[in-house]
């Protein structure tokens, strides 16, 4: 058996082929381009059984990874994080099969460690010295503490307004680093530019074809998790869609192998602040593509992206899944990060969040019924975000005494 079963990359618009043994980007015609595997012959040579007894990470489905040679592999043991039922908070939305499948706990703290070990190794095996990025912040701290670890330089580009936690992380790697007075995509622009003049190697979002590899192995891991049982819905925070796009691709590839029920499709729901949501707003109109989000804002960093250059295979997903797509206001996500805390103890990061309260609404109004088994992705540490919380936590003298919880509670009461 070959450690992996790449093929090919090819364009999904216009379906021009390309080598994956070269540094490529996107497709002469603008698009992004996509891997392809070698699905016949995996089908023949690979079997569910030969996962039995492989290290619980995402590299146990190397055969459908890009990296050819294992010693390229790059990895901190990202991959299979837990999916946990949520018992308390599916009483209260009334959904009685709530699932998390929670990515905070993985390297760097979010699951963009997913798309970094797997682009970055690849990145290795093709001969990059350096790379570059625009970043909402958490992208670009894994991609530059990958980076570190497999002797590759990078420069990252994020706005001033970026979590500082993720600006440290970038920092402390050696990256370099700049913050830009604008959205990601003023840093887009800066960081385009510097891959024209200075040769480097573009790894923005969807702009190499690897990242989205990386993603994909949360629906793969979803899948086994269940015991090779389909989801009736997965609820994802969609910023750039890369997780979402990687895991609707996970879910056509495992049919194809026959490892999954051909007939069945979770509903996918990309979930967007109302402050960014030109997915949403796109799939209301029932249009291909989205349009560019004027001055957005939002508390959730992380999909605060006025236009994804997937946008069309977010919206492609979501239209092939007869899912939907739905935005929330920071206010509630705030409340529902609350909620989730107190009923579960579970810290999330505000994107997931949004993505739990949508599926609170989408309950409310009958979209999903009881007894659907739903999986909401909480895609990073809720810690990491330490500006979404305020408290007001009382001082103590040296000689005060403290009050029991149950106690104030009472008093509250």
């Amino acid at each position: 058996m070959n450690y992996s079963y790449v093929s090919h990359l090819y364009c999904p618009k216009c379906s021009k082929k390309y080598e994956a043994d070269v540094v490529q980007n996107l497709c002469d015609c603008g698009s992004p381009l996509l891997v392809e595997y070698d699905l016949d012959s995996l089908k023949k040579d690979w079997k569910k059984s030969d996962l039995n007894g492989r290290e619980n990470n995402l590299w146990r489905y190397h055969e459908l990874l890009p990296v050819k040679d294992k010693k390229n592999v790059v990895s901190m043991g990202e991959g299979m994080t837990p999916l946990i039922e949520m018992q308390a908070i599916g009483n209260d939305m009334e959904i009685e099969n709530l699932y998390m499948k929670d990515e905070g706990i993985i390297p760097t703290g979010t699951f963009k460690a997913r798309g970094a070990a797997v682009g970055i190794s690849k990145a290795k095996e093709l001969g990059v010295k350096e790379l570059a990025m625009p970043t909402n912040g958490n992208a670009g701290a894994s991609w530059s503490l990958f980076a570190a670890r497999a002797g590759i330089s990078s420069t990252i580009v994020m706005p001033i307004d970026a979590p500082k936690i993720t600006r440290n992380e970038c920092a402390v790697s050696g990256a370099n680093l700049y913050l830009v007075n604008g959205l990601i995509s003023d840093a887009g622009k800066i960081v385009g530019e510097a891959v024209k003049e200075h040769g480097l190697y573009d790894v923005s979002t969807l702009k190499e074809p690897y990242r989205i590899e990386g993603k994909k192995t949360m629906g793969l891991e979803i899948v086994e998790q269940f015991n090779w049982e389909i989801p009736d819905v997965i609820l994802y925070p969609t910023g750039g869609g890369v997780g979402l796009i990687g895991i609707y691709k996970a879910l056509k590839e495992l049919q194809a192998l026959g490892w999954i029920d051909e007939e069945k499709m979770p509903r996918l729901v990309a979930v967007q602040s109302e402050g960014c949501a030109p997915i949403v707003k796109a799939w209301e109109k029932g249009k291909k593509e989205s349009e560019f989000w004027n001055e957005s804002e939002t508390i959730a960093f992380g999909i605060n992206v006025p236009k994804a250059l997937g946008d069309f295979l977010v919206l492609n997903a979501v239209y092939e899944t007869n899912g939907c797509a739905v935005s929330i206001s920071d206010e509630a996500v705030l409340e529902e990060q609350k909620l989730l805390s107190q009923k579960e103890g579970t810290f999330v990061c505000p994107e997931g969040a949004a993505a739990f309260y949508a599926a609170r609404q989408l309950r409310k109004n009958g979209w999903i019924t009881e007894e659907e088994k739903v999986v909401v992705l909480n895609t990073g540490a809720g810690i990491k975000y330490p500006n979404t919380v305020e408290v007001d936590v009382q001082v103590l003298e040296k000689n005060e005494s403290i009050q029991p919880a149950n106690d104030r509670t009472a008093k509250k009461l």
